[in-house]
């Protein structure tokens, strides 16, 4: 049961609450840096405009002119559905994902619904699409939903060239800088914020072998392994490894040359595997789920492939929501709000 407490109180300890959030996140393998979450106290919002003008605030404040600052925004706790806040993107940046009629997509793969809802609430696409546009930030307020476009000094993007090969450039790619995550509850073990948008900075690997490089996702390895000349008709060849360090290399490098904050897999190995013993002396055991924690990569040359994790939870935690639009509420506030109906079709509704 969810008990109230004094709006003083909340106020006094949310940013303790938020850090230690972050610290039983058991996804996270950059939890070494908890101490350093910094929290606005957004409670005071309740339009759609409000709730825009305070991620405006927290994506200046994260960026920092490349010196990523972990940040998190807290919104009202939940009151029933009338003051609801919620942010239908996963993360507050992500890139369109256009699907054809023959079925390929041009952009994000992942965000192809997300897409399509952004489109029947009348956000217009660019007139020369491309693979990397910025979506809109989805945001509802009780029954209202609107979708809101960054202005250009809110994103912070790196664009990827290669310490050694040229072609890189030319493949005109890219990526944000600040992974905020926009689509889980901050939950403290008494209250729930349903919208509390909050990031850290990126480990290399989450864009160059994830985002750019799944097939599921931007597919790149077969365009790069082109590039170099590689053999792709057998998978001895390594190809496919070949063109996943070249691609990883080039995310770092740029970050780096572009003064941009990132971290790189061994690296973040060994924070985490720090933060693991300062936890143990002061008593605290982490709990950790060992398939996110090991990196995409190159996972058993760093140090947290060699070891077990418990896999309890702890309050307070940032728990998952159902996508909003695979919701019953969902699907009727897209029917309520939406201008351009035909872009609802195909939606996965659950």
């Amino acid at each position: 049961m969810l008990c109230p407490i004094p709006a003083a109180e909340v106020a006094e300890d949310l940013p303790e609450l938020a850090r230690r959030a972050w610290r039983h996140s058991n996804r996270c393998i950059g939890r070494a840096q908890w101490k350093a979450l910094e929290t606005i106290d957004a409670r005071s919002a309740e339009t759609c405009e409000e709730v825009f003008e305070a991620l405006q605030s927290h994506l200046r404040k994260a960026t920092n002119g490349g010196r990523i600052r972990s940040v998190l925004t807290c919104f009202p706790e939940w009151s029933g559905k009338e003051k609801e806040i919620r942010i239908w993107n996963h993360q507050l940046i992500r890139y369109a994902g256009y699907e054809a009629e023959d079925g390929t997509i041009l952009g994000d793969p992942a965000n192809r619904d997300l897409t399509r809802v952004a489109m029947s609430l009348g956000w217009t696409p660019p007139a020369s699409r491309s693979a990397f546009d910025l979506l809109p930030v989805i945001i509802q307020v009780g029954d209202f939903l609107r979708c809101f476009e960054w202005e250009k000094e809110d994103v912070l993007e790196v664009r990827f060239r290669h310490p050694k090969h040229d072609f890189f450039e030319s493949l005109d790619l890219k990526w944000y800088a600040v992974p905020a995550i926009s689509d889980m509850i901050f939950a403290t073990g008494d209250r729930l914020f349903p919208c509390a948008p909050f990031n850290g900075h990126y480990m290399g690997t989450e864009i160059g072998a994830r985002d750019l490089g799944d097939a599921a996702r931007y597919n790149l390895l077969p365009v790069i392994a082109e590039k170099l000349d590689l053999d792709t008709n057998s998978s001895r060849s390594l190809w496919k490894d070949h063109a996943l360090l070249v691609l990883n290399e080039a995310v770092l490098w740029s970050f780096e040359q572009d003064g941009v904050r990132i971290t790189d897999h061994h690296r973040a190995s060994e924070d985490f595997l720090r933060f693991c013993e300062a936890e143990k002396r002061v008593g605290r055991e982490v709990n950790a789920d060992w398939s996110w924690i090991v990196p995409p990569m190159s996972g058993s040359s760093t140090g947290v492939f060699h070891r077990g994790y418990e896999s309890g939870f702890e309050f307070p935690n940032f728990l998952p929501q159902v996508k909003a639009w695979e919701t019953k509420r969902g699907v009727d506030l897209l029917v309520k709000n939406a201008k351009r109906v035909e872009c609802l079709e195909g939606l996965s509704h659950g």
